[in-house]
C-alpha cells in the first residue's frame, strides 16, 4: 500500500453499535519516532488542507468547538524532545498536528519546563573548514555588532563633564577608602564599591582625592579610565539582552528588538557613563534572568554536566547582584519563585523516583541558596580583610571590632574601669551608636538638653563616670574605686558638665517611655540623675558572676534609673530635624533582659592613673561583624526617609516612573556646565508599560477562550507564551511593587532593573502577535520590524544630549520636554 493513499477517516458508519468506550479505543496512527517501519508510516499530505470538521453526533459540552489547522506539507511528528521534520516556527520551536485527537489530551501534552523554553538542538559536527566554522557561528554575528555600538555608546566623550557628577561624590568616595584601606560605612553591600576601589587601583589612582560634588577633577585622578570601566558593565548588558531573548526562544526580530532598546534606551546609557554602583547592578541582574534561562533550557537533561553549571551560574550570579545592591533580592524572588514551580511540577510527575525528587530538591538548595549566601559572605569578608585601618564608618562596628582596626587607640587603653574615667558609652544594639548630647535643647517636653545616639566619634560622646550626690565627690588623688555590678553611679557629660538624667515624662518619638535628658551641674542636681549599674555578662569572663571588674569593649552592661526603674535604652527611632536626625535615647519602663538596645559597654577609656589594657583580650569574630554591620545597613537604609521638613527636588515615588513622569538632574543646571538629565528613552519606558497592560487582557482573553473550549495555540505554543509572560510580568512585579510600600526615599534610577522586564514584555508580544504570526505575511512583519526600528533609533537620536552631555543655555535646546513635568529647562 502506498503511503499517498492513505486517508483518516473518524467517523461512525451509519448503525455501528460501537460504544463510547469502544471508540476511546481506537488505535492512533504512530509517529515516524515511534516505528520506522513502512507499515506504520503516515503522511498527513494526502489530507487536503481544510477546516476539519466532526459529525455533529459526536460534538457534545466536552469537546472543542474548532480545531487548529494543520499546515500543508507537515510530516511525522513532534514529541517534545527532540527535532523532528515538521515545519520549523519563526521563534524556534515547531508546529505539528495531532491529527484530529481529543482537544483535553492535546492541552495535557507537552507539559514543563522542557516544553516552554528554546528547543533543545544537538550541536553541529565539529568544523572541518574555515568556511564552515563561520557557517556555524553566523548566529553570534548580530550580538557582536550590538556589542560594538554599545561600546561606542557607552564610551563616547564619556569625560566631557570634569567634575563629580551626582552619586560619584559617594562612590568614588569609597573606592578612595578601599585604596587607602580606611573603614567606612554605607546602606549597601561592598562588591560594588570594592570594584569601584578595583578600577582605581588599575587606573593608576591613588585614593587621595574626596570627590565632593560638583568639583573639578585634579589632573592627577584618572576619572575617564575610572568610568571607562565601570562603562564596560553597560557595554554587556547589550549581548546579554539579546542571548537571554535567543534562551527565551524569541524570534530573530524580537531579539533584535531586545538588543536595540537595551541598547539605546538613554537612561541605561546615561547611567552607565559614571563611577556608580547602577551599572553593576544592571549587568547582574541581566546575568541572572540569562544563567536562569539558560539553566531552563538544560531542563531535558537534569544533572547533566551543563545543567549543574547554569545553576551553579545562577547562584553565583544572584549572590553576585545581593552584593552590589539589595536591590538584587528581587530578582532573587523571581528565580525562587520559578524554583518553586518547577519543584511543584516534578512533585507531580509520578514517574520520577523519590531519590531524584530529594535530589532535585537538595540541588536547588545548594546552588540557589547555599552558593549565593557563600558569595554574599565573601564580598563582606574580602571587605574586611581590605579596609584593616581606622576609618570614618568606625562607630557603626562594635568596639571589639574597632580594636582590631590599625591606627585604633583602644589597644593602649586602660581595661578595667574606674570612678573618675572618661568614657564613651557605645549602645550593644545591631547598629547601635554613641551616647551622645550637645547644647541644644528639646522644643517639647522637658526643654532641657538633648541625649541621642550618635554615630560618629565626637567630643560630645564623653562621660565621666562619678559618685551619686550624697556621697563624697570624686577624689582624684584618693585610692583607686573599680566599677562594679550593682553600683549607683552618675554620669556626667564632659563638655556641659550637665549630668544624665530621666524623669516622668513622655519622650519625644517614643511616648510610652520616659524622657532622658541632661540635667545640673557639678553642684545642681538631685536622684534622678542616679543610675544603677547591672552587668548582663562579658565576652572574654563569661557570665555575670564571673564578672568581678568592668571591663572595657567586653562587658555588656544595663544602666537602671534608681528611681524610676526604667533602662537606658537606644533603639531606631529617629529625631526629627530638631534632633538632627539623630537615634533617640529614652528609658524604657519594661525590663526586658534579652533587649541588646539596652545593654552598652564601654568603648574608649581614658584614666592617667590606670596602666594600658592588653590587646590579647580584643577579638571579634567574623560572623558577629557580619550580622552587626549588614543589621546596622538594614537601619540606616530604613532611616532614609523623605524629610517633610526639606523638599529633595531629585526624589520622585514610584507611580512617576512606569510613565516616565519625571527625570532626574544629575549635575549643575548652569550654562557653562556640561548637564545630564537622568530620562529614559519615552518609547521605550511608554511601550514597555502598556505592554503589561496588554499582557494581562491577552492573558484573561485566552482563558476565558479556553474556558470555551476553543483552542487558539498548540501546547508547547501555549507552554512558552505562558513561560516568557511569567518571567517577564512577575520579574517587573517583583521589582516595582515593593518601592509602592517602602518608607525610604525612592528616585527615578531605582526604576532601571525594572524597565528590563518591560522591554522583554513588549519584545514578547510583539514577537507572538506579529514577528511570529501566521497569519501575517513576511512582508508585513518587516514593516512592522523596520518601523519600530526607525523610531526607536529617531528617539534615540533626538534624546541623546541627556546622556551623552548638554552644553550651552538648556533653553536652547529645544523639543527635550515632552512632559510637562519634566525639569529640563529653566522656566
Amino acid at each position: 500500500m502506498k503511503r499517498s493513499d492513505i486517508a483518516l477517516n473518524f467517523g461512525t458508519p451509519p448503525g455501528s453499535t460501537r460504544t463510547s468506550s469502544d471508540f476511546e479505543e481506537v488505535n492512533y496512527p504512530r509517529s515516524n519516532t515511534e516505528s520506522s517501519s513502512p507499515e506504520h508510516s503516515f503522511s498527513w499530505t494526502a489530507v487536503p488542507r481544510r477546516e476539519e470538521e466532526l459529525p455533529l453526533h459526536f460534538m457534545n459540552e466536552d469537546s472543542a468547538r474548532r480545531r487548529v489547522v494543520r499546515p500543508q506539507g507537515a510530516g511525522g511528528s513532534y514529541d517534545g524532545h527532540s527535532e523532528s521534520s515538521a515545519p520549523k516556527h519563526e521563534g524556534g520551536y515547531a508546529e505539528y498536528d495531532d491529527g484530529g485527537k481529543d482537544v483535553y489530551s492535546k492541552m495535557r501534552a507537552a507539559k514543563g519546563p522542557a516544553g516552554s523554553g528554546r528547543i533543545h538542538r544537538p550541536p553541529p559536527p565539529p568544523p572541518t573548514t574555515i568556511g564552515e566554522f563561520f557557517q556555524q557561528n553566523l548566529e553570534h554575528i548580530p550580538p557582536v555588532i550590538y556589542t560594538l555600538l554599545s561600546c561606542w555608546t557607552r564610551f563616547h566623550a564619556i569625560g566631557k563633564s570634569d567634575v563629580v557628577v551626582w552619586d560619584e561624590a559617594h562612590f568614588g568616595k569609597f573606592g578612595s577608602h578601599y585604596l587607602k584601606r580606611e573603614f567606612y560605612f554605607d546602606v549597601h553591600p561592598p562588591l560594588g564599591k570594592m570594584l569601584v576601589g578595583l578600577a582605581g587601583l588599575l587606573s593608576g589612582y591613588d585614593g587621595s582625592f574626596d570627590f565632593k560634588s560638583g568639583e573639578k577633577y585634579p589632573d592627577h585622578v584618572p576619572f575617564v579610565a575610572m568610568r571607562v570601566m565601570m562603562a564596560c558593565f553597560g557595554v554587556a548588558m547589550v549581548p546579554l539582552g539579546w542571548y537571554t531573548a535567543v534562551e527565551l526562544g524569541m524570534s530573530w526580530r524580537a531579539c533584535h528588538l531586545v538588543a536595540l532598546m537595551v541598547l539605546l534606551d538613554v537612561a541605561w546609557l546615561c547611567i552607565s557613563r559614571f563611577i556608580l554602583l547602577d551599572s553593576m547592578l544592571l549587568f547582574f541582574t541581566f546575568t541572572t534572568v540569562f544563567c536562569l534561562t539558560k539553566f531552563h533550557n538544560q531542563q531535558y537533561q537534569s544533572f547533566s554536566f551543563d545543567w549543574w553549571m547554569w545553576l551553579s551560574f545562577t547562584g553565583v550570579s544572584i549572590g553576585c547582584v545581593t552584593s552590589v545592591k539589595w536591590i538584587g533580592l528581587f530578582v532573587t524572588a523571581l528565580v525562587g519563585l520559578y524554583t518553586i514551580e518547577d519543584l511543584w511540577d516534578k512533585f507531580g510527575d509520578l514517574k520520577m523516583s523519590w531519590r531524584d525528587q530529594a535530589r532535585h530538591w537538595a540541588a536547588r538548595v545548594a546552588c540557589l541558596i547555599v552558593l549565593p549566601f557563600v558569595v554574599y559572605m565573601i564580598s563582606f569578608k574580602l571587605h574586611f580583610l581590605v579596609l584593616n585601618h581606622s576609618g570614618p564608618g568606625d562607630a557603626q562596628m562594635s568596639s571589639l571590632f574597632q580594636a582590631n582596626l590599625a591606627g585604633n587607640d583602644f589597644a593602649n587603653n586602660p581595661l578595667e574601669i574606674a570612678y573618675g574615667s572618661r568614657v564613651t558609652l557605645k549602645n550593644f544594639g545591631y547598629g547601635g551608636g554613641l551616647l551622645h548630647s550637645h547644647v541644644q535643647t528639646y522644643p517639647v517636653g522637658s526643654s532641657q538638653q538633648q541625649v541621642t545616639c550618635y554615630h560618629y566619634k565626637d567630643d560630645n560622646n564623653h562621660w565621666v563616670i562619678i559618685p551619686p550626690w550624697g556621697e563624697a565627690p570624686y577624689n582624684p588623688e584618693g585610692p583607686m574605686k573599680f566599677l562594679q555590678h550593682g553600683d549607683v553611679i552618675r554620669l556626667k557629660h564632659n563638655p556641659t558638665t550637665r549630668n544624665l538624667h530621666s524623669h516622668p515624662i513622655p519622650a519625644p518619638v517614643t511616648k510610652h517611655n520616659h524622657e532622658v535628658s541632661c540635667y545640673g551641674n557639678e553642684t545642681i542636681g538631685d536622684a534622678q540623675d542616679h543610675w544603677i549599674v547591672e552587668v548582663v555578662d562579658d565576652l572574654k569572663q563569661g557570665k555575670r558572676q564571673n564578672v568581678k571588674r568592668i571591663h572595657s569593649l567586653t562587658t555588656r552592661m544595663r544602666f537602671r534609673h534608681q528611681l524610676l526603674g526604667c533602662y537606658l535604652r537606644a533603639a531606631n527611632a529617629i529625631l526629627p530635624q530638631w534632633g538632627f536626625k539623630q537615634v533617640e535615647v529614652s528609658c524604657d519602663k519594661e525590663n526586658n533582659p534579652a533587649d541588646t538596645h539596652t545593654y552598652w559597654n564601654v568603648e574608649s577609656h581614658w584614666n592617667e592613673r590606670l596602666p594600658a589594657g592588653q590587646t590579647k583580650y580584643y577579638r571579634s569574630p567574623f560572623l558577629r561583624d557580619f550580622w552587626h554591620l549588614n543589621v546596622a545597613m538594614w537601619t540606616s537604609n530604613n532611616a532614609l526617609i523623605p524629610d517633610p521638613d526639606k523638599e529633595d527636588i531629585l526624589a520622585s515615588k514610584p507611580l512617576d516612573w512606569p510613565w516616565l513622569h519625571v527625570g532626574l538632574r544629575m549635575c549643575g543646571w548652569g550654562d557653562t556646565q556640561v548637564k545630564y538629565y537622568l530620562l529614559g528613552t519615552p518609547v521605550i519606558w511608554w511601550a514597555g508599560t502598556a505592554s503589561l497592560i496588554v499582557s494581562l487582557a491577552v492573558l484573561g482573553v485566552y482563558l476565558m477562550r479556553q474556558q470555551r473550549k476553543v483552542v487558539d495555540m498548540e501546547p508547547r505554543e501555549w507552554d512558552h507564551f505562558l513561560y516568557v509572560g511569567k518571567i517577564a510580568f512577575l520579574g517587573w512585579f517583583l521589582h516595582y511593587a515593593p518601592f509602592m510600600i517602602m518608607g525610604r526615599v525612592t528616585y527615578v534610577h531605582h526604576y532601571l532593573p525594572t524597565l528590563y522586564f518591560s522591554v522583554l514584555m513588549f519584545a514578547h508580544l510583539t514577537d507572538h502577535f506579529i514577528f511570529s504570526s501566521r497569519r501575517l505575511s513576511e512582508r508585513t512583519k518587516w514593516i512592522v520590524f523596520s518601523v519600530v526600528v526607525i523610531i526607536l533609533v529617531g528617539t534615540f537620536w533626538w534624546f541623546k544630549g541627556v546622556a551623552f552631555g548638554i552644553t550651552g543655555p538648556i533653553n536652547e535646546h529645544w523639543g527635550l520636554k515632552w512632559r510637562s513635568t519634566w525639569n529640563i529647562y529653566n522656566d
